[in-house]
């Protein structure tokens, strides 16, 4: 396939540049110049922003409210949203869950939550990994009891990113012990609201409530919100995982930062007095970096067509997964090194924007967690190892 832009492709970008500049408010602009961290309320203005435009699920098929974009299009206008650095949107209705109550929920399921999500009236948070349940999701010990009209949830969730803020929660659930433990996980969609479910938010090494630990005590849920057939979400989770995958690819995200690391190595001195963006040594650290992402850009920009052609996210998002969160790292890695011991700054204060170099070090804290969410990159490499190499199970 040809990978080269055309010019209405360009027209576009410049088009998608031009509007994020105009209706990004004044004071999230301040912000994203500064790599600053958006609260819940700044993100979910922006998120109707983009809804009033018809612009919040670029991958949504048209007949539920997506804007029809082309598999480039789709590329071009994510990119421009990370390389602007506007609030990200919180991707677990628009790009987890949604696409799962379109391929698997009933015409009532579509109905109910679609227009919820598009419009950002509701918001959702992922419960899938638990205490002693992480790369290993399928041993999972949250229980969901067949009461007849309805299911009674018991268990705990962890790393429940922004949980405090969620409507809805979508959950993996054990409702069998029989078989293989895989095969007995349903997939259950839980009003955040029901008796008996508490989210404690848990502070983060990057001075954010990023995550919680999500309690279940006895609570009930309607049969109406069984996502799929019972005992069969294995099967959803390992979709939800794709889409979650492709969108840890972060080529924008990963331009930003060594856009910002070129900016400060053009000022920062080094030993010789030069700015370090003059020394080989800097300059090479730099290259290998852009090297490494514009093949990544490419392979994800094939995965993506290869969804353009209706087929779903399969084992190669995998790929996009390991790569995307360790480029990431090694981006943020790179600004923490050029910055020197001016990189150990204290955390900026809450309600303040501070010039973007303050930024460098709780986004770095934060970028830990890359090469674990969306499942670790160790069990990632065991799937491209099985599905996609075909090598032998150990």
């Amino acid at each position: 396939m040809d990978l080269s832009f055309t010019p209405e492709d360009q027209t576009f970008r410049e088009q998608v540049r031009a509007w994020i500049a105009d209706a990004l408010p004044d004071d999230l602009a301040v912000k994203a110049r500064a790599c600053a961290h958006f609260t819940h309320e700044e993100i979910m203005r922006w998120h109707k922003i983009l809804a009033a435009k018809g612009w919040v699920a670029p991958s949504w098929p048209e007949k539920f409210g997506g804007p029809g974009f082309s598999v480039t299009q789709r590329f071009i206008f994510n990119e421009e949203l990370e390389l602007a650095g506007t609030p990200p949107l919180s991707p677990f209705g628009l790009v987890m869950v949604a696409p799962l109550i379109q391929r698997f929920g009933n015409e009532a399921q579509q109905a109910r939550f679609l227009p919820k999500i598009l419009s950002g009236e509701e918001c959702w948070c992922q419960g899938y990994s638990e205490p002693n349940a992480g790369s290993d999701l399928a041993s999972l010990r949250t229980t969901a009891q067949d009461m007849g009209d309805h299911f009674v949830v018991n268990g705990q969730k962890t790393w429940t990113t922004y949980a405090q803020h969620a409507d809805w929660i979508f959950c993996l659930v054990r409702t069998s012990s029989e078989g293989k433990k895989q095969a007995g996980i349903s997939f259950l969609l839980i009003d955040m609201r029901s008796e008996g479910l508490e989210a404690r938010p848990m502070l983060t090494l990057s001075h954010s409530p990023a995550f919680c630990d999500t309690f279940f005590d006895n609570v009930k849920v309607p049969k109406d919100n069984l996502l799929g057939p019972l005992n069969g979400g294995w099967t959803l989770a390992k979709a939800l995982l794709g889409h979650e995958r492709t969108l840890v690819a972060a080529v924008g995200v990963v331009r930003r930062w060594v856009r910002l690391a070129k900016s400060i190595a053009a000022v920062q001195v080094g030993a010789d007095d030069r700015p370090l963006l003059q020394d080989p040594y800097w300059r090479r650290r730099v290259a290998d970096i852009e090297m490494r992402l514009r093949a990544h850009e490419m392979t994800n920009y094939r995965a993506l067509a290869e969804q353009q052609k209706g087929r779903h996210p399969g084992p190669e998002t995998s790929i996009l997964k390991v790569v995307g969160s360790e480029l990431q790292q090694r981006a943020s890695e790179l600004c923490m090194e050029v910055m020197g011991h001016d990189a150990l700054a204290w955390l900026p204060e809450d309600g303040v924007v501070p010039d973007n170099e303050r930024w460098v070090a709780p986004n770095f804290c934060y970028d830990r967690a890359a090469t674990i969410y969306a499942g670790s990159n160790e069990i990632q490499r065991n799937i491209i190892a099985k599905h996609i190499l075909r090598l032998p199970s150990a």
